[in-house]
């Protein structure tokens, strides 16, 4: 025989479960929102570099000459490279152009740069009037390689050691701290590496 007092925590058994749903997921995105994305994890770490090709972006020039796209071989000729996905429109890829300069001075290492989703003059334009770090510039108009590289968002960095094979990944723009601290002793740790 049911009581009135069972219907009733039966009742509000029903009303409480939409309300602790609504707090799990709001502490999820919460999370998500405040996390350090530089954390996340990349299963292709230690793994050779997707066999993507990189058209050259169109109309970019340097000296009167076209600057180069790029393919995944050019990633394993036993020299530490660094690819760095970037776009006109992110506001983080102006933060750290800069720093992608100091990190070629610094490192000596080739990078690579890959205009994801861009019109090809915005990516001219954004050349032209921050400088050109990269030592070839491909395009991925789809976004289908960037899948294939496990890139969340822009930008991102890739570590590449001489082998083709990714060493380190930062997600996110690159800031000084992330360059003294991360970026530079990989680089070092990839040279350094056995085969």
């Amino acid at each position: 025989m049911t009581t009135d007092a069972n219907v009733r925590r039966r009742g509000r058994g029903w009303v409480m479960a939409p309300l602790l749903i609504f707090i799990a997921l709001a502490g999820l995105f919460a999370f998500g929102l405040t996390g350090d994305p530089s954390k996340l994890p990349s299963a292709l770490i230690g793994r050779p570099v997707p066999q993507t090709n990189f058209p050259p972006l169109e109309g970019l020039t340097d000296n009167g000459q076209p600057v180069p796209g790029f393919h995944a071989a050019d990633l394993a000729k036993g020299k530490v490279s660094v690819v760095n996905f970037w776009a006109s429109w992110c506001g983080p890829c102006i933060e750290e152009h800069p720093l992608l300069i100091t990190l070629r001075e610094r490192s000596g290492v080739d990078i690579y740069g890959v205009n994801y989703k861009d019109q090809a003059e915005a990516g001219r334009r954004f050349i032209g009037r921050f400088g050109n770090p990269f030592t070839a510039i491909g395009t991925d108009q789809t976004g289908r390689s960037a899948i294939e590289w496990g890139v969340y968002g822009m930008p991102e960095t890739f570590v590449i050691n001489g082998r083709g094979e990714i060493a380190y990944k930062h997600v996110g723009p690159i800031s000084q701290s992330s360059l003294e601290s991360k970026l530079l002793p990989e680089i070092e740790k990839a040279r350094t590496a056995r085969p």
